[in-house]
């Protein structure tokens, strides 16, 4: 059976590291990802603070990089360079704290072929690596994915992206899935089917990592995220697929309010 690290997408509290673990221990959660989508608010002696804390509690950190943070540019210049230099941030905060992995979008297709975009992924995430070893922040990264039919990001998309670079981990947004998929995944064997591809690309002992929530969508690509119940996501089906594998899991909530993030812990986590 796996055991699950739970926790909500944003830090609960940005006034210290102690206010934040506190907050989490409060609610009985066990994992956070450090929310840098819109711009980064952490300085490093906060991340190390707050990562010698977490470590403490048993609490598992991840990071999620801005989202103009992303690879596979169709040109070389300002904005690609730019996306380096916040991947190459958020992976210092991620090493300051101990996160477990940063999180960041495969980027677009931009008229590009999928094998010419997911080429140009690899690429740079290699050059980007290459980068980050020279200054010790060599952290694992996670590739999302992505909530609309039509662009990158496909769970095929992130897999490929992970089969080439060992270092780079699947993240499952089960939201983002049953978006693209109309909706499909509301039995156990969908989710033990994407859990199982996954399995089969990770590295020994590296968690599972999933971002859960609500979703609503449209034409298959999702529109936004709905307080729990609000849609036709269900979190048994993902409890139950989980208690199939021994890998560890660590699932982040992305839901809008605190009252969904506690009401999908109490199922996953058995409360």
């Amino acid at each position: 059976m796996s055991a699950i690290k739970f926790g909500p997408a944003r830090m609960p509290s940005r006034e210290s590291p102690e206010a934040a673990i506190e907050a989490l221990e409060a609610r009985g959660l066990s994992a956070c990802e450090i929310d840098f989508e819109g711009r980064f608010w952490m300085d490093y002696d906060f991340a190390a603070r707050l990562g010698a804390i977490a470590r403490e509690n048993g609490i598992a950190l991840s990071v999620h990089a801005p989202l103009a943070g992303f690879m596979g540019h169709a040109e070389r210049g300002k904005k690609l360079n730019m996306a380096v230099g916040m991947l190459d941030h958020s992976a210092g905060i991620a090493a300051a704290c101990g996160a477990e992995l940063v999180v960041f979008h495969p980027g677009f297709l931009l008229g590009r072929t999928r094998e010419e975009a997911l080429d140009s992924v690899c690429e740079q995430l290699g050059e980007l690596r290459a980068r980050l070893e020279t200054k010790d922040r060599a952290v694992p990264f996670g590739v999302e994915v992505m909530g609309r039919v039509r662009d990158l990001g496909s769970l095929d998309d992130v897999l490929f992206i992970s089969s080439r670079l060992g270092w780079v981990r699947p993240v499952l947004d089960f939201a983002h899935m049953h978006a693209t998929s109309d909706g499909a995944f509301t039995d156990v064997d969908a989710f033990a089917s994407a859990l199982e591809a996954t399995d089969d690309v990770l590295e020994s002992g590296a968690p599972f990592h999933i971002h859960f929530s609500d979703i609503a969508y449209a034409n298959r690509n999702e529109t936004k995220h709905l307080s729990y119940g609000e849609g036709t996501l269900r979190a048994e089906p993902l409890r139950d697929a989980l208690e199939m594998f021994e890998r560890p899991a660590t699932v982040i909530s992305e839901s809008p309010d605190v009252e969904s993030t506690d009401e999908i812990a109490a199922i996953l986590l058995g409360r």
